[in-house]
């Protein structure tokens, strides 16, 4: 029940006097100290629902009189600062047994955050209502809880009109409209959603005003830190993990970005001059404890409260910023420059989603030759070695030629790509050729390819390096728009909005889902107001530039729900088929892919769980059909959250069996934790090397006999940093994921909940305990993985170990924040 103050649920008429020979119950009420809120004012009142009995003049359960809030003591709870208050109800001896609390709040401007109420009954019995703690299926919901249950989800859904209030708690559909500025010709873009041209998934509503040039496009302030959107209350930030982002934003703008910005208006050096200069200027500078007076004066305006702004200015103080070294070039500054590495990062690096099996030779209108790459595969024929499973591709050509002639019309230099990998028999991939394309201009979608075979001396040893470089660009951007910010983030929160809407809070599997939800909806509308937006963070270091979104949309429109379950995303690929005597009901072609072998631990461990609950409460599949709640769920989502798939049969399960629902949920619940967590994590370990990953080129590879190509041959290392991004934009983008990339003091962790009494079902509380207890097994299985040295892929010439899919599912009190390449969060929350 986390809301600012629940609806009132009962008439505003005078209450009822208390009558001779009533029950008196006394309980306690917990209300956060959240920083921008106010404590409960004199005109909040609580009063009681029986959950037994029912006034069958309003078909509700009975009701006490109102009583108000009395004292207010401090208190703490775990780490969170709350105000505890008394309260006493007075109820006739007929009442029966509480079963909801309403609370009434007449001053909208006293908004609080309620955390529990504990009611003391006779005979040292209690009940403790947190988060909605009852669990009930809808046809099992005592009759007096019922019109109520129906009442507070008709309150939740919004009517599509009208600008939403800061204190109201409405779950709308709507379109991405609020990325452009039409206004600006250099910030027009498409709205995505709604169309067969652009379809993506719906976001949440917040009703801003439309622009008064295109009457479609959302209005907003344009700040360099904007906070000036609305987010249903619930789905809010903590204070702390809001003062925790707002710190590493502005330490990371005053600290790396605007020196930066200020050495170009000041025509210091754009690119950095050697891979040293640039390893001691990013990661061997002291740490920096100040902060930039314009910014602080800027975020002083924009945040909730003066509280919030003085806990940032303590985290920048007294935490001086400094970019550590990425976990890529900790043990050897040059071994991510091997063919080795380069291809293990595709198995086990931050984008290890990607890879498939090749399965037709030659790719469609590729100019590799047989004769390329004969020589590389062991003695084989290809189709040989395509039967024996051990060629792989990374393939990045045929969603990306069609925006090229665009993208490189904005000052980039850009290929669509092709890698052959060549699987070893120690289990290692090679890289056996590379084709970079680009379209020739002509009819009939003709292109130019070029075709590069690894070398390790003279200028074929360059030109390779090069067109590793150009892979990497594009896998870079396909990693953050794609399997980062849309497989993760933006399909996520339309599952979100519907339970929001459909599923009581009573709800079991509102229950289950919750915790998957946390921060999900303000990071994604930071993100919009941020990063994603016309002339953002993501357009100024990612290639794709302003068709980023657009380009996203026509990925979107091939998107498919039921492939997202990482046992079917590995056979859609081809890194796995179907073995029922496997584990997982799946043997990979690669035995040692790291992403996949602990996903699958990770993934049977989910679906365990998420089964044993399903049982729990679905005795019969009639009983999952018969769910009017989750049928309505499930419609909100495929009609309305996805409604531009919805045309699609093969996107959805049918929700009317219980093993569709687990298969459905667990699904849900992989993408929203370890998925996301496989591919946001380990970003600043990788990416935080900007070499390793650069985010966008300056220039193409040197055709030959050209003076590009005498300048290569003249200086490979100058003209490889002359390439890759200036000094600026690579600043800006580590910047960036420096702060994606860190775990916040309140994560929850998988197999954890944020309270212990967020049900008082015991045999529910005992399937977590097991759900806890196998993932700490996962956690020992990826540590002797880790061990093994026949496990090539497991730490690669880098050594890094593979952690990112290591649950650290142990006591939420002790895990470390920051970057530590561990630990699987509940939610996407950053």
């Amino acid at each position: 029940m986390q809301m600012p103050f629940c609806p009132k649920l009962w008439s505003s008429a005078a209450p009822a006097p208390v009558q001779p020979g009533s029950v008196v119950i006394n309980g306690t009420v917990v209300v956060a100290n959240h920083f921008g809120l106010s404590a409960p004012g004199k005109s909040t009142t609580l009063r009681l629902f029986s959950g037994t009995e029912v006034d069958h003049e309003t078909r509700k359960g009975r009701l006490s009189a109102e009583a108000a809030l009395r004292g207010g003591k401090k208190t703490r709870h775990g780490k969170a600062s709350t105000t505890m208050y008394q309260v006493t109800f007075f109820v006739d001896g007929e009442f029966g047994t509480p079963g909801a609390v309403a609370v009434k709040n007449g001053n909208r401007n006293d908004q609080f955050f309620l955390r529990h109420v504990r009611l003391d009954l006779a005979e040292d019995r209690s009940i403790h209502f947190d988060c909605n703690s009852w669990s009930y299926l809808p046809d099992k919901t005592p009759e007096a809880l019922r019109l109520l249950r129906e009442e507070e989800l008709r309150s939740l859904r919004g009517n599509g009109r009208g600008e939403r209030k800061d204190w109201e708690r409405i779950y709308d559909f709507d379109y991405y409209n609020d990325l452009g500025n039409p206004d600006n010709d250099d910030h027009v873009r498409p709205v995505l959603g709604g169309t067969k041209t652009h379809p993506y998934p719906r976001r949440c509503r917040t009703g801003r005003p439309l622009s008064k040039t295109d009457g479609v496009t959302e209005t907003r302030k344009h700040k360099l830190i904007n906070l000036d959107y609305y987010i249903p209350p619930d789905e809010r930030f903590s204070p702390g993990k809001l003062a925790e982002v707002l710190a590493m934003g502005v330490q990371a703008v005053t600290h790396f970005v605007i020196p930066e910005a200020r050495s170009i208006f000041h025509g210091d050096v754009v690119n950095f001059k050697s891979t040293e200069q640039l390893r001691a200027d990013l990661y061997g500078k002291p740490p920096q404890p100040a902060a930039d007076a314009r910014v602080m004066d800027e975020l002083k305006s924009s945040v909730p409260s003066h509280k919030t702004y003085k806990q940032v200015s303590r985290i920048v103080k007294d935490n001086p910023a400094k970019f550590p070294t990425p976990q890529v070039i900790h043990y050897d500054t040059e071994a991510w420059r091997s063919d080795e590495e380069f291809a293990r990062e595709m198995l086990a690096g931050l984008n290890p989603v990607v890879i498939k099996r090749l399965e037709v030779f030659p790719p469609n209108k590729s100019k590799i030759t047989t004769d390329d790459i004969m020589t590389q595969i062991g003695g084989l024929t290809i189709q040989q070695a395509m039967e024996q499973k051990r060629m792989y591709i990374l393939d990045h050509h045929d969603y990306l030629m069609p925006y090229l002639r665009r993208i490189n019309t904005e000052g980039v230099c850009v290929y669509a790509s092709r890698t052959l990998l060549f699987l070893r028999d120690d289990g290692a991939l090679r890289p056996v050729a590379i084709e970079l394309s680009l379209p020739d201009g002509g009819v009939g979608g003709s292109e130019i390819s070029r075709v590069f075979l690894p070398a390790s001396q003279g200028t074929d040893a360059h030109l390779w390096h090069l067109a590793k470089t150009h892979v990497a660009v594009n896998d870079s951007g396909y990693h953050q728009l794609i399997s980062h910010w849309l497989f993760t983030h933006a399909t996520v929160e339309p599952f979100i909005i519907a339970t929001r809407r459909q599923l009581s809070a009573m709800h079991p599997i509102h229950k289950l889902l919750d915790p998957h939800f946390k921060d999900n909806m303000q990071i994604n509308t930071l993100a919009r107001s941020i990063l994603l937006n016309a002339g953002g963070l993501l357009e100024k270091t990612m290639y794709p530039g302003k068709y980023s979104m657009e380009m996203s949309s026509d990925i979107y429109a091939h998107w498919r729900f039921t492939e997202q379950s990482l046992p079917n995303d590995l056979i859609k690929r081809g890194m796995a088929s179907r073995d029922p005597k496997a584990r997982g009901g799946v043997s990979l072609h690669i035995e040692d892919y790291p992403y996949a072998v602990d996903g699958i631990d990770v993934w049977l461990a989910i679906e365990g769980w998420v089964r044993s609950y399903c049982d729990h409460f679905y005795h019969a599949d009639a009983a999952v059909a018969g769910d009017a709640e989750l049928q309505a769920w499930w419609d909100d989502v495929r009609r309305v959250g996805h409604g531009d798939r919805q045309g699609d049969a093969a996107c959805w399960l049918d929700l009317d069996t219980v093993a569709g629902l687990v298969e459905t949920l667990s699904t849900l619940i992989w993408t929203a934790s370890a998925l996301h967590a496989a591919v946001n994590f380990g970003q600043y370990g990788y990416a935080g090397y900007p070499p390793n990953r650069p985010t966008r080129c300056r220039r193409f590879v040197p055709l030959p006999g050209s003076p590009e190509m005498a300048q290569l041959e003249a200086d490979p290392g100058r003209f490889f940093l002359e390439t890759v991004p200036d000094r600026f934009t690579a600043t800006l983008g580590i910047a960036l994921i420096e702060v994606l990339s860190n775990h916040t003091s309140d994560e929850v962790y998988l197999g954890q909940r944020a309270t212990s009494t967020w049900t008082d079902d015991g045999e529910v509380l005992l399937l977590l305990d097991r759900f806890r207890d196998e993932l700490r097994r996962v956690e020992k299985r990826v540590e002797e993985r880790n061990k093994d040295p026949r496990l090539v892929n497991r730490r690669g010439p880098v050594r890094v170990p593979y952690t990112l899919l290591y649950p650290d599912a142990g006591d939420v009190a002790g895990k470390e924040k920051g970057i530590t390449g561990r630990g699987i969060p509940n939610s996407v929350s950053i």
